[in-house]
């Protein structure tokens, strides 16, 4: 069966324009979401609300908040793939460029090509890619195709796409909650907790200070039958992110997650050897499945966590999957939890036990109010796995499809 055609697409309801949830969300099915919720908030989420350390933060003047220098007009779209007979699968993304990369550089290449030759697809954007350089943007695009194509798969061959990958090795993922309205999160019946690190380098011994408070604050709260971990968002240098850690001793962090920029692969490699005994997690801002090669083979990381969104698709997550599970690692997908196409994979890989959900929306609204489509939503801190029909079975019908225009 050949590709037929391969568009952009907006993801729209029958009560109107979905809302696009953009990058600081987590690895969500960015063009759509659930219509508004119907309950009543308790107070504003915490994205808005608190200073999140970031790479940004030397520049006093967008420290204060991500969304001070968040990528302007990145609207949520989808990447819709027909084959002959009709059938299509569909990936979502976000932002024009994006977009364009699709439009411009993947869509010709793979028309007309066999749907179920994803390997061969895969590899020949990635190639095509690299006169304008494959990782970030263009990787991000790469991913919206690939998913579509695995989404297809599995509809032409009427299995999830879970099938497709052996099936569930497990009936039940534990979950995390990401953010900081851990009150909420009890409430929820999660059991893991991970904060977002507030204070970095440019905050001084004063940011130490807080940042070690928050964390006792939230572990008093969880007391110490529950996990936490720290997200320090690439804020930190090397000596910044051994001084906390040392600082946080005390407090039992199950791991402390994506402190260095993802550029700095001797960063990596010494801040292993100088926190032995501190596990360490990371990897969402890896492009594509080689920067992983030196990570395992040094040890660097202790548990993986790959977006599948932005490296490129389910593809390489596979290949990055397969790579842990060798060296014996674990893989914990970026935002893995909330979205069908994260789901799927953690179900079906035997080294991903545990599922981040990112939590950005008000305290008060249940979690069914603004769960993707075709998402499952945890109870009690648990993924249940339940049957699906095929593909990613995304819950989208092609009614609510409509072209977008770059």
């Amino acid at each position: 069966m050949k590709i037929k055609a391969v568009e952009l697409v907006r993801v729209v309801r029958a009560d109107g324009p979905a809302h696009a949830s953009g990058a600081q969300a987590g690895s969500t099915l960015s063009a759509s979401a659930a219509p508004a919720p119907k309950s009543r908030p308790r107070r504003k989420a915490w994205p808005t609300e608190i200073e999140v350390a970031n790479p940004m933060s030397r520049f006093p003047r967008f420290k204060p908040r991500r969304q001070l220098y968040a990528a302007r007009q990145w609207p949520g779209f989808a990447v819709k793939i027909t084959a002959e007979d009709g059938t299509w699968g569909l990936g979502s993304c976000a932002g024009r460029p994006a977009a364009a990369v699709v439009a411009d550089a993947f869509a010709h290449i793979i028309a007309g090509e066999d749907c179920m030759g994803i390997e061969k697809l895969w590899d020949m954007m990635f190639r095509v890619s690299k006169p304008f350089g494959t990782v970030g943007i263009a990787t991000v695009a790469l991913s919206a195709v690939d998913l579509a194509l695995w989404d297809l798969k599995g509809k032409l061959l009427g299995k999830s796409v879970c099938e497709l990958l052996g099936g569930p090795v497990r009936e039940r993922v534990f979950t995390y909650a990401t953010g900081d309205d851990c009150d909420w999160y009890l409430e929820l019946g999660f059991k893991a907790f991970k904060l977002p690190c507030q204070y970095g380098p440019a905050d001084g011994a004063w940011g130490l200070d807080q940042n070690e408070r928050r964390v006792a604050e939230v572990r008093e709260l969880i007391g110490d039958d529950c996990e936490l971990m720290l997200d320090c968002y690439m804020a930190f240098d090397l000596d910044y992110a051994v001084r906390l850690a040392e600082r946080l001793k005390p407090y039992k962090l199950r791991w402390l997650e994506e402190c260095l920029i993802p550029e700095d692969s001797l960063g990596h490699l010494e801040l292993k050897r100088r926190l032995p005994w501190q596990t360490l997690a990371g990897g969402e801002h890896f492009y594509t499945h080689y920067p992983y090669q030196l990570i395992v083979e040094h040890r660097a990381l202790d548990i993986l966590q790959p977006d599948i969104q932005w490296v490129g698709g389910l593809t390489p997550c596979l290949k990055i999957c397969h790579m842990a599970e060798g060296a014996g690692l674990e893989v914990c997908m970026h935002g893995g939890a909330r979205d069908p196409y994260g789901q799927h994979l953690t179900f079906a890989m035997p080294n991903t036990p545990w599922g981040e959900y990112y939590i950005g929306s008000d305290p008060g609204i249940p979690l069914a109010e603004v769960a993707q489509p075709g998402a499952l939503v945890p109870e009690n801190g648990y993924l249940d796995f339940t049957a699906t029909g095929p593909g990613f079975d995304l819950g989208i019908a092609e009614d609510w499809l409509e072209p977008f225009a770059l």
